[in-house]
């Protein structure tokens, strides 16, 4: 059974902190822009290909082998996380290698997976 959330009517409006809060507060551009980053993080083949990155550098082929899909599938995927500037790639002669653009993905990704590790408390 869910308890049900508190209603909160405010009689005081403390406006100095929502000024200073106001003051820093992202433009609405860059606010939009993270909510899809975070769109994009939130698909779970692109949760396990970022996975994999994380742990090496790989080409279209070694992640279709690992995570059991078509090579397509796993391109479209890529594409779409090139395209957000979630991944990076090099070519070696004819193979192309993939990994993690930079270590803030690889900070976010690896702080979501322990934040969802931890324990819940009721």
């Amino acid at each position: 059974m869910r308890k049900s959330e508190p209603v909160y009517e405010c009689e005081v409006i403390h406006i100095d902190v929502v000024n200073a809060v106001r003051a820093k507060m992202p433009d609405e551009n860059e606010l939009c822009d993270l909510s899809d980053f975070f769109k994009i993080l939130g698909d779970s083949t692109r949760a396990k290909i970022i996975w994999a990155l994380d742990e090496s550098e790989m080409c279209v082929c070694d992640l279709a082998a690992l995570l059991g899909m078509t090579k397509s599938a796993i391109s479209h995927q890529l594409g779409l996380m090139r395209r957000e500037n979630l991944v990076k790639n090099r070519k070696e002669g004819r193979v192309v290698f993939y990994s993690l653009t930079d270590d803030h993905i690889k900070q976010i990704f690896e702080t979501g997976l322990e934040h969802i590790r931890e324990p819940v408390d009721d």
